[in-house]
This record gives structure tokens, sequence and C-alpha cells, in this order.
């Protein structure tokens, strides 16, 4: 019997690779785990997971639980749930965190429903504090706060679990940051039978062939990212952000209005429901600066708001701010680039 109340990490595998949201989880798990003083746990499950080892201690992970089946790999929902369900009430650990992905959004819910755990999706932060309840007066010590934007945006929510567990959560990729601990990190690797965690039955689904498309949009990789919101005013006004985006080799991004407002493509959204990206530079055109955007480009090095409105919040969080129309204000950008970049 493993260590109870540790902290556990599903880690996402494809293409040979552990997923790099995942990656970040066990980063920000290690930080997590030290502060309470329990170990840091990982499960990957799938198939060829020869060395796989190598890519997860580094981050600090003192056991990995492997599974190593053909029938694990591609993801399918029933053998994997049955994997994590199982393996928690074996080892019954503390926290429990996985990628806020299809694979994610689809194996929380189906493993929190089975242990009566709770689940709280898309955190934005995750931390470790004390709660006293209101009703009952009774104090609990080190639970996972579990921090997200509710109520359409308007508010950060703190979430805790006080009696079940183990106390769950996903995260989006690009939330958390990715960080090696030490890449000579030594830990245990536990090689796990799928067969007495899975049944025959969780098997009747078989994938024969699937068919993956890759999104053409780099906005994670970018290092400069020119983003408009509904305040862009129009689709011609919208394409004013590709020229310049052009100009500067930078990605264009959207806000949710603006991707509404049909201006943008949904692989292109930055906030917290689309991506998190982190460039050096952000260009905010007409974006006003909703919590659920924010989320999504607060930790930009440098932000430049263009805005025909003074007093909107994302002013706030701006490095520099250019107070005008975009269609003022957008071609005098580029024709300055361009004549002072020769």
């Amino acid at each position: 019997m493993a260590d109870k109340n540790n902290l556990i990490v599903y880690c996402e595998y494809e293409d040979g690779k552990v997923a790099d949201v995942s990656l970040e989880l066990l980063t920000k798990g290690r930080q997590l785990a030290d502060k309470l003083g329990i170990k840091l746990e990982a499960v990957v499950a799938g198939n060829n997971l020869k060395d796989i080892e190598k890519q997860i201690l580094p981050y600090g992970v003192d056991t990995i639980y492997k599974f190593e089946d053909s029938r694990l790999y591609p993801y399918t929902s029933l053998p994997h749930s049955s994997i994590l369900i199982n393996l928690f009430k074996e080892i019954q650990p503390r926290i429990a965190f996985m990628g806020a992905t299809s694979i994610g959004r689809d194996l929380g819910p189906r493993v929190s429903s089975a242990l009566h755990s709770g689940l709280t999706a898309d955190c934005t932060s995750l931390e470790i504090g004390n709660y006293t309840d209101a009703k009952t007066s009774k104090e609990y010590v080190d639970l996972l706060y579990q921090i997200r934007p509710a109520f359409g945006g308007n508010i950060v929510a703190t979430i805790v679990n006080p009696e079940c567990r183990p106390q769950m959560a996903t995260v989006r990729e690009g939330v958390m940051k990715k960080e090696v601990l030490d890449p000579d990190y030594k830990g245990e690797v536990k090689d796990c039978d799928v067969n007495k965690y899975t049944s025959p039955e969780d098997y009747v689904v078989e994938i024969i062939d699937r068919h993956v498309e890759k999104s053409k949009v780099n906005l994670k990789g970018s290092p400069i990212v020119v983003a408009g919101g509904y305040g862009v005013g129009s689709k011609e006004n919208f394409d004013l952000l590709y020229k310049l985006a052009d100009t500067l080799g930078a990605e264009v991004g959207a806000s949710r209005a603006a991707v509404d407002a049909g201006w943008a493509d949904h692989d292109r959204q930055i906030g917290q429901t689309g991506v998190t990206v982190r460039p050096k530079l952000y260009i905010a055109c007409g974006i006003s600066g909703q919590i659920q955007h924010i989320a999504g480009m607060q930790d930009s090095s440098i932000i430049i708001s263009v805005n025909s409105d003074p007093d909107a919040p994302i002013n706030a969080i701006a490095d520099y701010v250019i107070t005008g129309k975009i269609e003022d204000v957008l071609p005098k950008l580029i024709k300055y680039y361009k004549k002072n970049s020769k």
C-alpha cells in the first residue's frame, strides 16, 4: 500500500511525449507538495512508455504509476477512468490534478463522480490555505484553494473541498509555468498490472483509425501577439490587425466578444475560455479587459493598449496606453514601424 495523502498528476501522453499541460501541473504540484510536506506522484497510461520517466522525474516526481498496454493508446474513456478510479481508491491521494483538455474534461468528471470527490474545472490559480466553516465553526488546515473566475467573470471564486478526497482540479494549458526541478531527480517507477485496474468491458470501444488535425495558429509560441476585441468595431478593422501582425512578425489573437462577432476564428481566442499566452509584447486593440480575457494574457512582458476609451479596465494593467480609434492608430503604427525598421 502506497503512502496515503500525496499529490498526484494525471500525465497525458501523445506521440511519445507527455503533454505540456501535465508538465506545468507537475511544476505547480511540486511547489504545493513541498508546502504540505508530502510526495508528488504521477500516473501515466498508454503504449510504448519506454523511458517515459526521463520526461517526468525531472519535475520532482517521487513516484510514477506506469500503466503500459497497447489497448490504452489512443485514449478512450473507460479504461483510463477505471485506472484512475481504482488507483485513487488504493492510494487515496489528497490532491489530484489534470489538464483541462478534451481528455481531462472527459476523465475528471468520471473520476470525481465515482469517488464523490467534487471537481473544480478551469482553475487559474492553485494555493494552499486554511478554512473555517461559517456554519459549524470547524477549522480546516492546509486545504487546496481552487481559484477561478465565476459568474461570467465578474468575481474570482476560491473553492475549497473540506471533507471529500481527493481535492480535484483541472487547469488549462499555459496557465502555470513549466520548470524542471532537477534533471537527475530520483524517483520510483511502479509498473502496474493494467488488468488489475480495468475490466474486459472497459475495452468494448476500439479505435480503428483517427485523424487529429493540428491547429495552424501558434499563439502560444509567438513572441508578439496583436489581439482584438469588440471595440475593433468591424471585420474590416480586424483586417488591420492582420496587417500590423504581418509587419511585426506577430500572431493575431482575439477576445471572446470578437470571436462571437465572427471577426476571428475560435482557435485565436485568448482568455479563460481560450488560450493563455505569455508573449514578449501584447498589443490589445479595442479590448475592454474583462477578467476572463486578462486571465489569458496578464503575464505578457509588455502590454500596449490601443483603445478609444481612456478608462477601459485593460489600461490599468497596460505598460503603454494609446487612446484613439483603431482605424487611425494602427495604420500609423504600421507606417512608422516600416519606416524605422529599414
